[in-house]
């Protein structure tokens, strides 16, 4: 009975093998096909989110296709012979995304390559006067002597930033000619042809991307910083009611995407630097100019991380599980919900005066606005939110918030200040709301021209009406290209 038993249950193992593996043999193609669907939805998503992608790839080719011709065109490769290929090398190298990596790359290797090859050129006379057994004494000493010093000045902060590449490819190249002279004696052709060949390459690698579809680094830190800051503005404009209702029915709104921007500035210091060192190399180029204040940018990217970061501190007491008695809420809830909005709305102007590269005039009445709610927040926190009755732990959160808006008022300010400053270092163009000197006769409106809504508007008109008999206020009518029909505010 044992011996069946045992038997019985291998037959039962064997069939469940064969019956797994017939599965998996039957699931196979349906696998194969579902990776293939997820493969090619990654490519079309990856070049859906940047097309400029798909156009730098096709540049690539075709730089590559055109560089082969040294090997293709008989009287080109006879020429060059082998030495063309260091042109194949020098463009898959140094292509680069951007016109400005590109160009830097492309400086950095040809002047370290002609440098290095004259050097090296000289280095070999001077070691074929010390003799046939001096000779490799002296060139070893050269190799070893730029390699020492080609690579301690690698560590120096500013160096590395920009020249990197270019002492590397002279350490290369430096060595690659000396040792090679030493069994070659036509060193001098051996020189020319390299260096014509990278040359060629690296002079190919920037006429493409700056002819055919070029992507400016300096406009991608452009429109960087300015999304950054528009990320925070939409952030603080929508979490004064969302803070305070979470508090007061524990509910909130279902699309909470407003609230997760802040979270990419946080981490866009190393985009923002290579950008920078990128955008340094280019040429004078649409709105930008050859010495525009790259630094300038950087310091408001700096500035801007700063104040996401006291973000995040607020974002968390949004995810907070902590109940505020009504009574606590109630002093502060309409000072902090102004706080929040008007310096939202003031980092929101700041990011759409970078885009639209106008002073920020439209900025400094929402920073004066949050200014003024800020004072009367201190005036009240200085007061006491609180009697002797209440409990502190209950008080002690919502001050912080309040405290934690204060400070992100004070970043704004400072975040405007910087913006001035590059306005003013670049002659941004000055579209400051202006009031006609002609005083309009009486019932006659008089008419201000502003810039708020230029982003979407060709021209803005606000006609104010002489006081009303009534009640005495003034009559706002504005009046846009977007919309014909008038919006009337009294005052």
């Amino acid at each position: 009975m044992d011996l069946e038993s045992v038997a019985a249950n291998q037959e039962k193992q064997k069939q469940g093998l064969l019956g797994r593996g017939w599965s998996r043999i039957k699931a196979f193609p349906k696998d194969i096909k579902t990776r293939v669907v997820e493969f090619v939805s990654r490519v079309k998503k990856l070049g859906q989110d940047d097309p400029r992608r798909v156009v730098h790839s096709l540049k690539v080719g075709f730089a590559l296709t055109l560089i082969s011709l040294f090997y293709y065109y008989r009287p080109l490769y006879e020429s060059f012979g082998v030495s063309a290929m260091w042109a194949i090398m020098t463009v898959v190298v140094v292509f680069e995304f951007s016109v400005g990596a590109t160009l830097g790359k492309g400086v950095n290797r040809g002047l370290a390559t002609l440098l290095a090859g004259a050097l090296a050129v000289g280095a070999h006379q001077l070691a074929n006067l010390s003799g046939r057994i001096g000779e490799p004494i002296v060139l070893g000493f050269f190799v070893f002597l730029q390699a020492a010093v080609s690579t301690f000045a690698r560590f120096y902060p500013n160096i590395k930033a920009r020249y990197d590449y270019g002492l590397s490819i002279f350490i290369l190249t430096f060595s690659f000619i000396s040792v090679s002279g030493f069994r070659d004696d036509e060193i001098l052709e051996l020189a020319y042809k390299r260096s014509s060949t990278i040359l060629i390459g690296g002079s190919t690698c920037v006429i493409i991307s700056i002819l055919l579809f070029p992507v400016w680094a300096g406009e991608d830190l452009h429109n960087l910083i300015a999304s950054n800051l528009e990320k925070l503005g939409s952030f603080l404009e929508g979490f004064g009611d969302e803070y305070f209702k979470i508090l007061e029915d524990g509910s909130s709104k279902e699309d909470k995407s407003f609230l997760q921007g802040y979270k990419r500035v946080l981490n866009s210091k190393s985009n923002e630097d290579a950008l920078a060192n990128f955008a340094r190399w280019e040429p004078g180029h649409g709105r930008f100019q050859f010495r525009h204040p790259w630094k300038q940018y950087l310091k408001i990217g700096a500035l801007t991380r700063q104040c996401a970061y006291r973000i995040e501190s607020l974002n968390e007491h949004l995810n907070a599980d902590i109940q505020i008695k009504a009574e606590i809420r109630s002093k502060i809830q309409d000072t902090c919900t102004k706080m929040s909005l008007e310096s939202g709305k003031a980092l929101k102007e700041l990011a759409l005066a970078i885009e639209s590269m106008v002073k920020p005039f439209s900025a400094d009445v929402h920073m004066e606005k949050s200014k003024s709610a800020a004072k009367n927040l201190n005036s009240l926190l200085k007061s006491g939110l609180w009697d002797d009755k209440m409990d502190l732990l209950e008080v002690v959160p919502v001050a912080t918030v309040a405290s934690l808006l204060i400070d992100v008022i004070n970043c704004t300010e400072e975040i405007a200040k910087s913006v001035h400053e590059l306005a003013s270092m670049v002659n941004l163009a000055d579209v400051e709301p202006t009031v006609s000197p002609e005083k309009p006769e009486t019932g006659q409106p008089e008419t201000v021209k502003s810039s708020a809504d230029a982003k979407y508007c060709a021209s803005v008109v606000i006609v104010i009406d002489e006081p009303s008999r009534e009640n005495g206020n003034f009559s706002a009518t504005t009046m846009n290209d977007c919309s014909s029909r008038p919006t009337t505010t009294e005052v």
